[in-house]
């Protein structure tokens, strides 16, 4: 149902107008100030990016819209909107330079108004039809025969219709910049594989420059002027040597001249481009109207045949042995040239003495029934003699097969899969289109259109050519590359009417006007590819002149075209860029594929007529052909293509263009999301998935980079990292502050190499914030299966945010959640990434079973350079009941089973009494907790206090000490408005009660619990530090905290004893799950 707008207009008053404008005006230079570059990526150009910037003042005019206000400051009104789109223009950035510097009487930029025809459907003709078709298609059909011939057109025919239709889907999927199939690649697969094969198209561009080029000379050297050749034939077999040394050296002046002229003049080339057309228009009309002359008036052009051996003419003109002139017979030159002297009874060679001299036509005509003649394949050596098959012959001695004499000889070895990758180039050039998207009327309508006619036009006339060839043209003149048969002309000249010279003169110039497009084409797509700046190392090309051409680009372009002409075979050269635009190809069909898949919202082509399976299918076809023309030819492209690829993933710039192959990956990773089992792994395939608990200082940086580099080293890259850290506050407030803490946590991620997420939580309490991350961080069956986090070096300190009662509550979230824990202790003494031990030892002491945790923490570090020559090594204790012999053994016996190489001892530690030091250790312990629960003051006389009470208690226990220390406990700083009365009553209150909760404490006894836990942690402290001090690292098992939480500060006293004097710490929690197997 079609829906009719009215546009009303709205008045507003002008005062009011005026007064707002300039007010704006001013606020929006305040907030250019302060805007800052967002996330650093490069946009697109886009009318819908960025609007707000332009016409801010008109924005705001009157005050209809004052709803709307807060909306404007990042979203166009829809006027404005609808006035941008109109104005918007994607022509390539160069165009209008040059164009504004070499005409200075335009103004202004015209508006694009090519039509289908004139825009797209005639450069993809001109494109298509070319080099191939003049002076190789007759060659393939009477090499391969109509059939096969046929069948190697309509392949290839087929590859490019599929990618045509695959392209169109693309191009009509919005607006498409001039750039063709790079930006619809890039754009459709990412800035990788845009990259890798925009540059191959690249390079296939420049090659079929020389191809075009090789077909200039070619037709110059041998149908226009032969005489002009610098190198001659001195002897017989030195003929293609001179031939190549020809290609290269007239190649070489006709590049260099061809870049002059591109450098000078592109205007003018582009003007040509028409003349260039119709002299291919032209060629093409003549060979049809050739062939309809054939049907009741062959062309006369005989062939000379010795026996069924096709001779060349150059040499001589009579085909004939004898003539008979005033009834004498004489000889020919043709006996010259097999014979030893012009007498009758001369020595001749033995093949010329053994069968006749016949003359054919070489054109019998369409009605002729030469056709079934054609229809098989002829595939010869290189240097065998064209022969015609049903022709009789006696054969000779082998001598007779020598070269020198006139025959024609193959110059290559023929078969399939070669005249498929020789064919190739001549269906290439359907990007021609979309390469003018920016200068047509309409590109949507008219790039599938155009395309698909022109592919269509140029597929009727190929597969038309070889069933008339085959039809019209003897088969030993179709397998005649070079017309040598025919007096040196052109194979397809023969056949055209009214004169051969239309067609060697009209394709002359159509190979022209081919290789200058390609040297105006390649130069502008590496230009574009250098300033999407997705390769780094190409940026330079991205420069030219003041007006937008490209110079640099142009040099490079040159100097790899030359590399095609020193090659000087136009039959080598055809398949290097058969395999750079099959791949080109390739990936118009997959991003066509894949964007079709995964039916993302974006994707709406206006042109219907695609499915995916059609894209698959070319994808496929293009695939095939690149393996049938050459096989090591395209493992070399993919190679390149490869190359590029992953340098542009390691070096290249970041850029998000909401490509396929970035959907692509969100799929999958949905997919295998889902795939994985929401719960425990096997234990063959557990790896510890962390979450690092960073902390963050007021400037939003990590206090702890080590932790970051300690986390790359025991990852290695694998497996799942989630970096995660706390803000305190409100989310609203601190909006800002968590965009800087996560760039500069990414940033640190970055520098240490640490692969893995960052998630920052805003929690109005540190405490939950950290209860939050543990308890959602990860994705489904993707969760962390342990918590890495620092140990608080000043736990101590009342006033760190991260005080021992956050710590002792994360390690009880942790257990209870069955995640393990790992504490690093002196973490900054933990080496970075670039350290190297050479030695040492990495110590494990397994107190306790906790599923294998120790045991596979040092083999996943002993992976990273920094640990790997480090030694591992496991203490185990024996009590007073153990057999610590027999332990010693069955714990070698179970590494061995577990396939890790460590030394094993066993330290024997027996039951003693408790010393008077751990006694004493532990009534300090106590009653400092006991204390600071008792004294009410601020948190820095608290501190103050505790450290008073201490040095007093080691001193002495006396009471006069105690007295002293009680009266220095008085709060001195508290600043109050009393009345007398209360003055004396509270002074006398808490002088009472001070001194009797003091005296409780001194007169207190230690829990024997405690005392326990202080003996055990300082024997095994002791323990530890004789067999352990100088290891690199020390592993351990790290206590689980009391039940009781009133006993949570003497915990963390327990574990400082543990570790205390040791230099590299990791206390070891497990998750309660076996995570390391014997089994395989």
């Amino acid at each position: 149902m079609p829906t009719s707008f009215t546009v009303v207009p709205v008045e507003a008053q002008g005062e009011e107008r005026q007064r707002d404008g300039q007010q704006r005006e001013e606020e929006d230079e305040g907030d250019e100030r302060d805007r800052g570059t967002g996330d650093g990526i490069a946009r697109e150009s886009s009318p819908f990016i960025n609007c707000a910037e332009l016409g801010r003042g008109s924005m705001y005019e009157g005050k209809n819209m004052a709803l709307f206000e807060e909306e404007m400051d990042s979203n166009p009104m829809v006027s404005s909107l609808l006035n941008k789109l109109a104005n918007y223009t994607n022509l390539t950035q160069g165009v209008v330079e040059h164009e504004a510097d070499e005409d200075s009487k335009r103004k202004e930029v015209k508006g694009p108004r090519m039509g289908t025809f004139i825009g797209v459907y005639l450069p993809c003709l001109q494109n298509i039809l070319g080099v191939i078709l003049f002076l190789r298609l007759t060659w393939i059909v009477g090499t391969a025969g109509v059939l096969e011939s046929f069948i190697i057109v309509f392949m290839c025919c087929a590859c490019t219709m599929l990618t045509a239709i695959s392209m169109s889907a693309i191009a009509t999927n919005g607006v498409v910049p001039a750039g063709g199939s790079y930006y619809m690649i890039s754009r459709s697969l990412g800035p990788e594989f845009g990259g890798a094969v925009g540059l191959c198209f690249y390079l296939g561009t420049t090659f079929a420059g020389a191809m075009y080029i090789l077909g200039t000379i070619e037709i110059l050297l041998t149908y226009i002027s032969p005489s002009a050749a610098i190198f001659k034939v001195a002897d017989a077999g030195e003929e293609t040597e001179a031939i190549l040394n020809n290609m290269r050296v007239y190649g070489t002046c006709i590049v260099i001249l061809m870049a002059i002229v591109v450098f000078v003049g592109v205007k003018y080339v582009n003007k040509l481009a028409l003349v260039f057309l119709a002299c291919v228009i032209l060629s093409i009309i003549a060979i049809y109207a050739g062939v309809i002359k054939t049907a009741f008036d062959p062309p006369d052009f005989p062939i000379c045949l010795l026996g069924n051996r096709t001779l060349s003419k150059r040499s001589f003109d009579v085909c004939a042995k004898f003539t008979e002139i005033n009834n004498e017979t004489k000889t020919t030159p043709l006996w010259l040239l097999f014979c030893d002297s012009s007498l009758l009874n001369a020595t001749c060679d033995d093949y010329f003495s053994l069968n006749n001299v016949t003359e054919i036509q070489g054109i019998p005509g369409i009605m002729s029934g030469v056709l079934t003649d054609n229809l098989w394949s002829a595939y010869s050596e290189k240097g065998s003699i064209v022969e015609k098959k049903d022709q009789p012959s006696v054969a000779g001695s082998e001598e007779s097969k020598m070269s020198g004499l006139p025959y024609v000889f193959t110059d290559i070895m023929t078969y399939f899969t070669m005249l498929v990758g020789i064919y190739f180039p001549s269906v290439t050039g359907i990007m021609a289109g979309s390469n003018r998207s920016g200068d047509l009327k309409d590109a949507q309508k008219s790039i599938p259109t155009g395309t698909i006619l022109a592919i269509s036009t140029t597929s009727f006339i190929y597969l038309s050519c070889i069933v008339l060839f085959g039809a019209c043209i003897e088969g030993v003149i179709l397998r005649d590359k070079f017309g040598e048969a025919v007096n040196g002309n052109l194979v397809v000249g023969t056949l055209a009417w009214p004169s051969p010279w239309v067609i060697v003169i009209g394709s002359f110039f159509s190979t022209c006007g081919a290789g200058l497009q390609s040297l105006t084409g390649a130069p502008r797509l590496l230009q574009a590819i250098a300033r999407d700046g997705i390769v780094p190392f190409i940026q330079i090309f991205g420069h030219g002149k003041a007006n937008g051409e490209p110079t640099w680009a142009l040099l490079l372009t040159v100097g790899i075209c030359e590399i095609g002409i020193l090659i000087a075979s136009l039959d080598s050269v055809a398949p290097i860029l058969s395999m750079f635009f099959l791949m080109c190809y390739m990936f118009v069909n997959l991003a066509c594929a894949v964007q079709t898949l995964l039916r993302t919202p974006n994707w709406r082509p206006r042109f219907k007529y695609y499915h995916w399976t059609l894209s698959f299918v070319g994808m496929s076809l293009c695939l095939a052909l690149m393996f049938i023309c050459s096989w090591y030819y395209a493992l070399i492209a993919m190679l390149i293509a490869g190359c590029i690829y992953k340098y542009i993933e390691y070096r290249g710039a970041e850029k998000e263009w909401g490509d396929g192959i970035r959907g692509l990956s969100l799929n999958a990773a949905r997919y295998a999301l889902l795939r994985v089992e929401d719960g425990p792994p096997h234990t063959k395939n557990w790896r510890p998935q962390l979450l690092v608990l960073l902390n963050l200082d007021n400037e939003q940086l990590v206090k702890h980079p080590r932790l970051l580099s300690f986390t790359s080293q025991l990852k290695a890259g694998k497996g799942l990292t989630i970096v995660g850290s706390v803000l305190q506050g409100i989310y609203l407030d601190k909006c800002t502050e968590t965009h800087k803490a996560e760039e500069n946590v990414k940033a640190l991620m970055g520098v240490e190499k640490t692969k893995g997420f960052c998630q920052i939580v805003v929690s109005p309490n540190f405490r939950d914030g950290i209860s939050y991350l543990i308890q959602s961080a990860g994705l489904g069956g993707m969760k962390h299966n342990t918590v890495l986090m620092a140990w608080p070096q000043s736990w101590k300190q009342a006033e760190n945010r991260f005080s021992w009662k956050n710590f002792v509550d994360t390690v009880r979230e942790t257990t209870s959640a069955q995640q393990a824990l790992l504490v690093a202790k002196n973490i900054d003494l933990f080496p970075t990434n670039q350290e190297r031990f050479t030695e040492g030892n990495i110590d494990v002491w397994w107190i306790v079973h906790d599923g294998g945790m120790l045991m596979l923490l040092p083999f996943l570090l002993r992976q990273h350079k920094v640990w790997r020559k480090c030694k591992m090594r496991i203490f185990t204790v024996a009590q007073m009941d153990d057999n610590s012999i027999q332990m010693k053994k069955d714990l070698q016996m179970f590494l061995y089973h577990l396939r890790l190489n460590a030394q094993v001892e066993v330290v024997e530690m027996f039951e003693n009494d408790i010393s008077a030091f751990t006694y004493e250790k532990t009534l300090m312990m106590e009653q400092r907790s006991q204390m600071l629960k008792q004294m009410q003051l601020s948190k820095n006389e608290r501190e103050r206090e505790a450290q008073l009470i201490h040095d007093k208690n080691t001193a002495s226990r006396s009471a006069p000490a105690v007295e002293a220390s009680v009266a220095a406990a008085v709060p001195e700083k508290v600043q109050m408005t009393w009345t007398k009365e209360k003055f004396v009553a509270e002074k006398h209150k808490n002088k009472d009660s001070n001194v009797s909760g003091f005296k409780d404490i001194f007169n207190m006894k230690p829990n024997q619990s405690n005392v326990r836990r202080m003996h055990t942690a300082v024997k095994l402290n002791g323990v530890v530090l004789n067999k352990s001090q100088h290891a690199q690292l020390v592993l351990l098992n790290m206590p689980g905290p009391p039940k009781n939480r009133k006993g949570d500060e003497n915990y963390m006293e327990f574990l400082e004893v543990l570790t205390e004097g040791l230099d590299r710490v990791l206390l070891v929690r497990g998750s309660g799950r076996e995570v390391i197997t014997i089994y395989s």
